[in-house]
């Protein structure tokens, strides 16, 4: 019976101090976001919007919403336009898809590689994964949010929703951002990540 409670209480240790690990992790990344928004050097912000700006509203650090995933490549996909918010349509291919659970809920979603990045010098395993959820144009923003992978994630995939950021122009109209294709609508609340922003 005692080893039996060790055993417990040694569970109990390790879960707590990885709890503690992840929501460690989650408020570095946020930490440096905030930093590169407020730095005038590298903010995407208007002047008038930055000299205001704080910090940015993101859900809770939610474990729930960092889940295994099962990714399965799409073979002989065809290069195709992907829409944006202005006339510019970069040229995008289906990489694979990654298949997994929320809440007992089967979902998948679409991965991307873009045909511009794959050619230039650090971006050549950067993959793309735009969606949209339940909370797009309530909570978070309308148009979607984004999140990035490489190619060498996909031997143990992972989807971390708690690091899913805005596109650029949720932030500045003057930028030309990908519209995630409808086929990457998940229809659950991802209750994770960066909110709506705030002007």
């Amino acid at each position: 019976m005692k080893h039996l409670l060790l055993l417990f209480f040694l569970f109990l240790m390790f879960e707590n101090q990885a709890q503690s690990d992840f929501s460690v992790k989650i408020k570095h990344h946020r930490d440096s976001i905030n930093g590169a928004f407020k730095d005038s050097s590298t903010s995407i912000l208007d002047k008038k919007y930055r000299e205001k700006f704080t910090e940015l509203a993101f859900y809770p650090a939610n474990e729930k919403f960092r889940v295994k995933a099962k990714f399965k490549a799409i073979k002989k996909a065809k290069v195709f336009e992907m829409k944006t918010t202005t006339k510019r349509l970069p040229l995008y291919k289906a990489y694979g898809k990654l298949y997994f659970e929320i809440d007992g809920k089967a979902l998948e979603l679409t991965v991307y590689q873009s045909q511009d990045l794959k050619n230039k010098e650090g971006y050549e395993d950067y993959l793309f994964i735009p969606f949209t959820d339940l909370t797009s144009g309530e909570e978070s923003y309308g148009g979607g949010r984004y999140l990035d992978l490489r190619i060498k994630d996909l031997k143990n995939p992972v989807i971390d929703f708690n690091l899913c950021y805005n596109p650029y122009c949720a932030y500045n109209a003057k930028y030309s951002c990908p519209i995630p294709p409808a086929e990457n609508f998940l229809d659950v609340k991802i209750e994770a990540g960066v909110k709506a922003f705030e002007k």
